[in-house]
């Protein structure tokens, strides 16, 4: 399913697939057309992970910060700090769009 496909909405339930918190084998993007409730399965599994990779993001952060405030790093060091905050930075962004897709739209004004 591609980007355009995922923004239509279900036709059983009316909503748009959730962005899963993982991609393919080949680095694309999952997607999930739950039922209404969203409390199946797959549904809690895509919530603990993102649970786990905000977490480990917290986690990063702390170590990211304590590695720079010591201002006594490697070039090694600061190489692998990158790639770790690359993947988290990844993983939180995903997160967040999958949420923010799943907020419910405002009311448009009418004029």
């Amino acid at each position: 399913m591609d980007k355009v496909e995922a923004d239509r909405p279900d036709v059983m339930t009316g909503r748009a697939p959730r962005l899963l918190p993982w991609v393919t084998d080949g680095g694309k993007p999952c997607y999930l057309a739950a039922d209404s409730s969203g409390s199946g399965y797959l549904s809690r599994l895509a919530d603990n992970m993102e649970s786990v990779q905000l977490g480990l993001a917290a986690d990063l952060v702390k170590e990211a910060r304590g590695i720079l405030d010591g201002r006594q790093w490697t070039a090694g060091q600061l190489h692998l700090l990158a790639l770790q905050l690359t993947e988290c930075l990844t993983d939180v962004h995903r997160v967040a769009e999958s949420r923010g897709a799943r907020l419910p739209q405002p009311a448009e004004a009418t004029a």
